[in-house]
């Protein structure tokens, strides 16, 4: 998307990061979270990120529309060169190539971090997000029904990886 411009996260992204978030809580089978997350809660989870599991936003005229991250994949040891990503899209702005610019550079920065995996855990019928992911090279590593009941209906998640 012309005028989209990537950059690592700061203290001062946390506000809108958490907003975008909160939206797909709300109102998306995306997230398996069913109450909105508080300042506290992703502040927490922003301590827990670092240089080998940045965050990233993407802004467009100087507002954060999208943000995406690396997070831990699991607290074992020997997992630690494998991270899971998130990225999310503000809802006005989806269908304009955002995702796809945040997840890519997810993927280089996973590279460059010596990271050997990506996983991303998705809600199955999320199509556009697993679309997204093969798209850019993830496949489909397992599928486990019935996870997660929300919205009034049980939820597969697919797990999608990529080699790095």
């Amino acid at each position: 998307m012309n005028g989209l411009k990537i950059r690592a996260a700061t203290t001062g992204d946390l506000e809108a990061i958490r907003e975008i978030y909160n939206y797909y809580v709300l109102n998306s089978t995306c997230t398996y979270q069913e109450e909105p997350e508080t300042a506290a809660e992703r502040a927490t989870w922003w301590a827990a990120h670092g240089e080998k599991h940045p965050v990233i936003v993407g802004e467009v005229g100087g507002r954060v529309v999208a943000w995406g991250s690396l997070s831990l994949w699991r607290n074992r040891s020997a997992y630690r060169r494998t991270v899971e990503n998130s990225v999310y899209v503000h809802h006005e702005y989806l269908h304009r190539g955002i995702g796809r610019a945040i997840l890519a550079e997810l993927i280089r920065l996973g590279r460059a971090a010596g990271h050997h995996s990506i996983v991303g855990v998705i809600s199955a019928e999320q199509t556009a997000s697993v679309a997204l992911h093969l798209g850019l090279g993830f496949v489909e590593a397992g599928r486990l029904r019935e996870l997660g009941f929300k919205q009034g209906q049980w939820l597969d998640v697919a797990y999608l990886q990529l080699m790095l």
